[in-house]
């Protein structure tokens, strides 16, 4: 049973269950890959198999140990998040502390850092200690969709384990089993996940369809033309919300992508968004192939910047004057 709840990792899960098997499972991994797209799920489940009561290197899923790691609250499988924009030195030695010891219940004790990157300098050097001195008794996974910003020290001292973008088709399926979605809105959901199921139920959370819709239908009535001031008006209401202001830039980026790919090819079985393929095809005639690159280019420099703590609304006005050529 143990990885049946994992969609479209199928490679991933066969190394996991052949170190179970074989009862090789090193003390440190590295879980890596895109968000959303199943790293967090994996290790909960191979945390399961590593303590099933019933044994045999897999999950029951009815044993107290597989219940309780469901539930949140086995004394032996220890989440990390961030506390804030980091995650802290104070978190790695509350983690030091418990590897001093035996496991409480089960065979090992498991803990699952998730957003490692997000470790500030002194809990990095922290860390590494404790992968120098490994127990035999522990397992540390790190999790983390940004392996680059992790120290080369820490990253060689762990089993790497690279996750995959998720096919489209496996996507439409989960959406159809898990969310009870019809065919055609799984699909159109799917489209726009980019390959990751954390983004499709994000998506359906937020009702993006429709907020979707909105916004480029805002953005196609403007023009050249266009008074300032109403430039202004949207930056600024694209700003307001900051739950969803990078998701809006991300329908941004994938709309320009969709009106390139079938400016240059036509194909429009092709774009991430076919239930808005018309005004796409409309707004594509209005620009030049090296008017929508620079239009995409605004977008994604738009997305770093905010990640660098740029002014957000001087920045999103820049943003919108750049898209309407003004």
């Amino acid at each position: 049973m143990s990885f049946d709840c994992v969609y479209g990792q199928e490679k991933q899960t066969a190394i996991l269950r052949r170190a179970l098997t074989a009862a090789r499972v090193p003390h440190a991994y590295l879980f890596y890959g895109m968000r959303g797209i199943g790293k967090q799920t994996v290790a909960r489940q191979f945390a399961k198999a590593l303590n099933c009561k019933k044994g045999n290197g897999v999950a029951c899923e009815q044993c107290p140990s597989c219940l309780k790691i469901t539930n949140g609250n086995h004394p032996d499988v220890v989440t990390i998040v961030p506390e804030g924009i980091f995650i802290k030195i104070t978190h790695v030695r509350e983690m030091q502390n418990q590897i001093k010891f035996k496991p409480f219940e089960g065979e090992k004790r498991v803990f699952i850092v998730v957003d490692a990157e997000r470790m500030n300098e002194p809990a990095a050097n922290a860390l590494l200690k404790t992968l120098e001195e490994p127990s035999p008794a522990n397992v540390l996974i790190l999790v983390t969709s940004r392996p680059f910003q992790l120290p080369e020290t820490i990253l060689s001292r762990c089993q790497k384990l690279r996750f995959d973008p998720i096919r489209k088709e496996t996507i439409v399926s989960f959406l159809e089993e898990k969310e009870a979605l019809d065919r055609q809105q799984a699909t159109i959901i799917a489209s726009f996940a980019r390959g990751s199921i954390g983004n499709a139920r994000e998506h359906i959370k937020r009702t993006h369809l429709s907020a979707k819709k909105a916004l480029i239908q805002r953005i196609a009535t403007l023009d050249r033309g266009t008074e300032p001031l109403a430039v202004f008006a949207l930056a600024h209401e694209i700003a307001s919300n900051r739950e969803t202001l990078l998701e809006k830039l991300d329908v941004l980026r994938d709309w320009y992508r969709d009106m390139l790919l079938y400016k240059e090819t036509e194909e429009a079985e092709r774009v991430m968004n076919p239930d808005i393929l018309s005004l796409t095809k409309t707004y594509a005639e209005k620009l030049t192939s090296h008017d929508i690159v620079r239009c995409l280019q605004a977008v994604l420099q738009t997305y770093t910047a905010l990640e660098q703590n740029a002014n957000k609304q001087l920045t999103l006005e820049t943003m919108m004057f750049k898209l309407l050529g003004v």
